[in-house]
């Protein structure tokens, strides 16, 4: 369960810092004010990138925590420029690196229970993970990845894929 679940979200969320940086580069290369990239949406009733990065970190974070038996730490969504999504994403990078395999091993059976806003959600541990967590994480990070793509940072598959 440790090695499906934070490995993954430590890869890609610094995968998604490397294109928050080239996002910045691009935007300093074209005169373009990169302040303009957090409202970016793809479609009007669709969250803007700012919101994209905090629900891969929060997924990240929540997810690791949840299967671990403890509380994440909160992050209050405050963040608006590149360099303050990137250090969100660092302190979400920070914490998941506080959690050793041993409290997640074994979390497959684990009770989780989501509330949202259509009401709560029962999960085991390993069908949480599976079928909720890493799509939803996948979900946002793509999103991210799409919305400075077509805003024309030059960005690729291996990018969005992070280093190896």
């Amino acid at each position: 369960m440790y090695q499906a679940s934070v490995p993954v979200f430590v890869r890609q969320l610094s995968a998604l810092s490397s294109i928050l940086e080239k996002a910045a580069a691009h935007a300093a290369a074209q005169g373009t004010d990169p302040a303009t990239y957090g409202q970016l949406r793809l479609a009007p009733d669709m969250l803007p990138l700012t919101s994209q990065v905090f629900i891969a970190a929060d997924t990240a974070k929540g997810c690791a925590a949840r299967l671990a038996g403890v509380e994440a730490p909160a992050f209050p969504d405050t963040e608006v420029t590149l360099a303050e999504l990137q250090a969100r994403i660092a302190k979400t990078l920070d914490y998941l690196k506080t959690l050793a395999p041993a409290q997640i091993d074994g979390s497959e059976a684990r009770e989780v229970v989501l509330k949202l806003r259509s009401g709560d959600r029962h999960f085991t541990g390993i069908d949480y993970l599976l079928s909720f967590a890493l799509p939803n994480f996948f979900f946002h990070v793509t999103t991210a990845y799409d919305l400075l793509r077509h805003q024309g940072v030059p960005l690729g598959k291996l990018d969005y894929l992070g280093a190896r």
